[in-house]
């Protein structure tokens, strides 16, 4: 309508006339909120007299006028001046009998109650933040309020006695033992009533003999369906929950699991799902009715179905249960088909002899259209069952090998690689996989082909007969247009020429051992003070975890750019003092030094010693700080 703020202003003026047309004056307040709410400026004065003018609309009984009125008090509470004046209407509407008043002026009195004038107008929990002692003399009518017939008011009164008393342990409890010896009638108040005994169970170390457990197991047997779940989910989370204290809640799930109302049978099947993973045995009695749910409409109930049987399941159910899943998968997000890969990595390592039929559901779902989590999960299982499943590893790699043909992913095409590398030379046929491998280099960017020459170096590393061909493949690579491409291929090249087994272990096939930034910051420091003698490699700090673990995969990856400065390490410091003192400048590389120094005395007295530990490869060296604390 191409509003602008003074012709609304002056529109506002018709609030002033009687009789108050109701439809009219809503429209103008719509208009005022629209420009508030717009980032429109409205300076004090035009706020405040707009506000005055709109406190006479409280004269109409019009129940939209009303909400509206509520709803500009609370959005002009803050911009126009005694905004007070509107306590008295509002004191009014919220001790009134219209339930559709009450709420909304209790809301709108908040914006503009501070705490000196907050005594006479009621118990608003939002005062709790801002007022703990004001509310606190309200406790009586708190717990009147409790007793209510009305479920919101009953709730929302525990609620207030939670808070008021949440750092009292006895009195929570005292107040937990009171209602549930009187009972609630509201559902919400018995969710609560719940969730404040799992916490205080979780802080009794999780004691199943306390009253607090018996209150939760009977709230299983409630007539409110929100309840009872919550009643089972508290048990269910509840830490070291043993399998026969979860079987009444598990119990109470499965009949969930038939529940003609999507919500409950989504909640049933979600937690059994989380009850598989540490406790499958529990669950195993709910799998003809998790059958039942495959087929459901819902395919994020179908999903968690499936993924929960996949924990539960027999190994003679398991192909039947790959023929359902493939019927739905593409129908589903990524997100849950996430879920699916992890529960059948979960399957793979339990049955092993299966790892045939669930490799290639995997290459199935590898083929398919997905974002990357997706097909890095996939990846994810299928290295794993290669790992620990020798008699998979061709299998895996050739489908691997099909896979980053087509690869959009780059991360996932320099893993493989570095995998193929690692464990192609191993196989029957190490031959078929230099093609896969080569076509990287002619088809791929700088950092697949960097990766795909990294790979081809370690088959020649590793087989003599292979050897002269990957050494033509090496030298079109030293033609190259990227840097990386060509230094890897050169390097690799002059390696492998001299047909040193030795040097093909240290420079291809093992790699630097050597913290990565300490040899950076060594050899920096050698161009600084030019020697005669040779840089010796055995001044370098060695790495405290592999170097594949540095590079995230090591060698397939593109080489990353550092930062012009290197931060030193704490070991590299340690390394650096110890190799100043003559005594252990021949001790080699230090491997490790001890994270924290450890006290040797008591930290209250006086006098304070400590100990780091540094291990070399043959020797370790104790470093003692002794300390006088004085006053």
């Amino acid at each position: 309508q191409h509003l602008e703020k003074s012709a609304v202003l002056q529109e506002a003026r018709v609030f002033n006339e009687t009789p108050i047309n109701p439809r009219k004056c809503a429209h103008i307040l719509t208009k005022i909120l629209y420009l508030i709410n717009q980032g429109e400026h409205l300076g004090v004065t035009e706020a405040t007299e707009s506000f005055f003018a709109m406190t006479k609309l409280f004269q109409s009984n019009d129940p939209t006028l009303r909400r509206m009125c509520y709803l500009t008090i609370k959005e002009m509470s803050s911009i126009a001046e005694d905004v007070i004046i509107v306590t008295s209407s509002l004191t009014k509407d919220m001790t009134g009998k219209d339930d559709n008043y009450r709420g909304p002026a209790v809301r709108a009195l908040c914006q503009i109650t501070d705490v000196s004038a907050a005594f006479p107008v009621g118990q608003l929990c939002h005062l709790l933040k801002t007022s703990n002692d004001v509310v606190k003399r309200w406790v009586n009518e708190a717990q009147e309020a409790a007793s209510s017939d009305n479920i919101m008011v009953q709730y929302h009164a525990l609620g207030l006695l939670y808070h008021v008393r949440k750092n009292d342990r006895l009195a929570v409890n005292k107040m937990l033992s009171k209602f549930t010896r009187h009972g609630l009638k509201s559902p919400f108040a018995y969710c609560m009533m719940i969730r404040i005994a799992s916490k205080l169970l979780e802080e009794e170390a999780g004691s199943r003999d306390s009253p607090l457990f018996d209150f939760i197991e009977s709230c299983l047997r409630n007539k409110h369906e929100m309840v009872v779940y919550e009643a089972a989910s508290a048990i269910v989370n509840l830490p070291n929950c043993t399998a026969k204290e979860l079987a009444p809640a598990v119990s109470v799930l499965q009949l969930f699991c038939s529940s003609p109302k999507a919500a409950l049978r989504y909640a049933a099947v979600r937690t059994l799902n989380k009850v598989a993973m540490k406790h499958p045995s529990a669950v195993t009695a709910c799998n003809l009715d998790l059958e039942n749910l495959v087929t459901d409409s819902n395919r994020s109930i179908a999903t968690l179905a499936i993924t929960t049987l996949l924990k539960t399941g027999s190994e003679s159910s398991i192909d039947r249960l790959m023929k359902q899943i493939s019927s739905f998968m593409s129908e589903i997000s990524d997100e849950f088909k996430v879920v699916v890969v992890q529960a059948i990595n979960a399957l793979c390592q339990k049955y092993p002899r299966k790892h045939a039929v669930l490799m290639n559901f995997l290459f199935t779902m590898l083929r398919e259209e997905g974002g990357f989590e997706y097909k890095r999960a996939i990846v994810d299982c299928i290295i794993s069952i290669i790992e620990e499943n020798s008699e998979s590893k061709e299998t895996g790699l050739s489908h691997l090998c099909e896979f980053i043909e087509d690869c959009e992913f780059t991360v996932l095409a320099t893993r493989i690689l570095h995998l193929l590398g690692q464990e192609g030379p191993k196989t029957n046929n190490p031959s078929k996989y230099i093609r896969f491998i080569y076509n990287r280099v002619v088809l791929e960017h700088e950092e697949v082909r960097a990766g795909a020459v990294s790979a081809l170096a370690k088959f020649g590393a590793q087989n003599e007969e292979m050897l002269p061909s990957i050494l033509v493949l090496l030298r079109r690579c030293v033609m190259d247009d990227d840097n990386e491409v060509r230094d890897r291929a050169t390097f690799y090249l002059n390696v492998l020429e001299q047909k040193q087994k030795a040097l093909n272990a240290g420079y291809i096939l093992n790699g630097l051992t050597v913290s990565i930034p300490g040899l950076e910051r060594a050899l920096h420091q050698y161009t600084l003070e030019p020697s005669e003698k040779p840089f010796d490699l055995k001044s370098v700090p060695l790495a405290t975890a592999p170097v594949i673990e540095q590079r995230a995969e090591n060698a397939p990856v593109a080489v990353v750019k550092q930062p012009e400065k290197v931060a030193a390490t704490r070991q590299e410091i340690f390394q650096e003092q110890l190799a100043a003192i003559p005594e252990f400048r021949e001790l080699g590389p230090l491997f490790k030094s001890s994270s924290e120094p450890v006290a040797l005395t008591e930290l209250e007295t006086e006098y304070v010693v400590r100990c780091t530990k540094h291990t070399f490869v043959n020797h370790m060296v104790f470093q003692v700080e002794n300390k006088l604390l004085t006053g």
